[in-house]
């Protein structure tokens, strides 16, 4: 048993696998009480029993807080907002529900007069450091337990073999043995047999989708409106954000919509496999990406691009709570003040597809885009600007057909030297 000083500790529990031997193990090895916190971000089902079941693992209590509105409002939508995606697909789901997670966690510490917060997320992945570098910002006199980081447990094998050894309730078995997290915005699946890339993930381990070629041969048109960059209804019908998802992630699951297959990079330096299933996320990026095409100008949304890439890796990295992340969210904020209207799409076998966008602060003029009559634009000052636009090119060309060569992008005709 160490002598870490140690009395109590607020552990992150999920009810999965990891967290429910983390709180035998944690007893065992450092000697403290363990009180439980666990964050209802849309687990439903997951959280049954969930309290009966953290008392019979060794915890003296558990504390389950709703966070399901702030998950959305402060945590998700501005990561839409900023069209933040990492490495070209992930949607973050997993990555900006960690620090709500921790910051509740760090609350309860506070709360309970504990003296160190606990997770049961492993050395080898990102969630270690969106917990840790969280508290850090929060409460940096809070001491981190981190078990498997030292507990002798190297594969789910083992943590079930441990389970069984000592009578701790789990429901992961051999035969199903993934790894998940789920929020109301997305479902992870990892390890098992998508440790391996080249296999194909098991038609069985998807929960909020269907496989798209089992969905329905017709498709449904949907709208979705925005204020200020914030989705409020679904349909013509004002909802909360709450209600707004847990619609739209079973109209959107039904027809087979938002299912990826990516390896990624992990912030620790390996690769990693997952497979995620994110219906309503998937919808909501899209329709909020077809408004902002017509309701920013060109150099707010070029610029915004290439912000995007900065702000995934930001959250992806665990760096939610720095000076930078709140700099680019005041950016954001402005962009998003004209992003108001509605978008019409239809979502059809996993593809979803935008039919329509409106917004009275639209930027697009049918007169100015018309290929028919139009009399706000002379077609002839095009040549002007073309003239302009290409003159550092025309500059390059002259000077080196002045100096006896060609343009270095004409390359020489080699058929023209053909071997006697």
């Amino acid at each position: 048993m160490k002598d870490s000083g140690i009395k109590k500790a607020i552990l992150a529990y999920s009810g999965g696998l990891d967290t429910s031997v983390a709180v035998h193990w944690i007893k065992q090895n450092y000697g403290c009480e363990v009180v439980c916190f666990c964050a209802d971000i849309g687990q439903e089902e997951e959280l049954d029993g969930l309290e009966a079941k953290a008392i019979a693992s060794g915890a003296s209590k558990l504390y389950i807080r709703d966070l399901r509105e702030e998950f959305l409002r402060d945590f998700v939508f501005p990561t839409m907002q900023a069209g933040a995606v990492y490495e070209r697909e992930y949607l973050l789901g997993t990555s900006f529900a960690r620090p709500l997670i921790a910051k509740h966690l760090v609350e309860i510490a506070e709360l309970e007069g504990a003296d160190a917060i606990a997770h049961g997320c492993t050395g080898k992945g990102n969630d270690q450091v969106r917990f840790e570098l969280t508290a850090m910002a929060l409460n940096p006199k809070l001491k981190v337990i981190a078990p498997w980081r030292e507990w002798d447990i190297r594969s789910r094998e083992d943590a079930l073999a441990y389970a069984e050894e000592f009578g701790i309730p789990v429901t992961a078995t051999i035969k199903s043995i993934y790894s998940r997290d789920r929020n109301l915005f997305h479902l992870s699946h990892e390890g098992g047999p998508l440790e391996n890339p080249w296999n194909s993930p098991e038609p069985s381990m998807f929960q909020l989708s269907v496989d798209p070629e089992n969905a329905p041969n017709e498709g449904v048109e949907v709208e979705i409106g925005f204020e200020q960059g914030n989705p409020v209804s679904f349909n013509g019908a004002e909802m909360n954000p709450v209600d707004l998802f847990v619609a739209l992630n079973r109209l959107a699951g039904a027809h087979g919509i938002g299912r990826i297959d990516i390896v990624e990079n992990r912030l620790v330096g390996m690769k990693s496999r997952g497979v995620y299933e994110t219906p309503g996320g998937t919808v909501i990026y899209k329709a909020h990406q077809a408004l902002e095409s017509i309701c920013l100008d060109k150099h707010i949304m070029h610029y915004k691009d290439f912000l995007a890439v900065k702000y995934a890796e930001l959250v992806y990295n665990g760096l939610w709570y720095t000076r930078l992340r709140e700099a680019l969210d005041a950016f954001i904020a402005v962009t998003q003040q004209p992003v108001t209207g509605v978008v019409r799409l239809k979502l059809y076998k996993g593809n979803v597809t935008v039919l329509g966008r409106r917004s009275q602060y639209s930027l697009y003029r049918e007169d100015y885009a018309s290929f028919g009559e139009e009399d706000v634009y002379d077609q002839k000052d095009a040549e002007g600007f073309i003239q302009l636009f290409g003159l550092p090119m025309k500059v390059e060309a002259m000077l080196s057909l002045e100096g006896g060569g060609q343009s270095r992008y004409r390359k020489p005709d080699y058929s023209k030297f053909k071997r006697d």
